[in-house]
């Protein structure tokens, strides 16, 4: 996608539309580009099998989601 500065100012939801469609779009400044903006990758949702922790304890009996909530938990016994 194209946008002009004018773009930018009145029809910045047609430009958070297209890229939340994950396009790029390229910012016009007297005809010229002078600049794109770029979707961002955090978007992406990934599965727990496909993370990259996924695997490393290859030999361990538990599930991911045990593993992941023992690492995640306090340090010390709260009293």
């Amino acid at each position: 996608m194209q946008a002009t500065i004018l773009d930018l100012r009145y029809k910045m939801k047609d430009v958070l539309k297209a890229l939340g469609r994950r396009e790029k779009v390229k910012i016009l400044y007297h005809g010229k580009v002078k600049g794109t903006i770029i979707p961002s990758q955090n978007k992406l949702k990934k599965k727990i099998c496909e993370h990259p922790f996924f695997g490393m304890k290859e030999k361990a009996s538990d599930s991911v989601n045990t593993i992941m909530k023992e690492l995640r938990k306090e340090r010390y016994d709260v009293v």
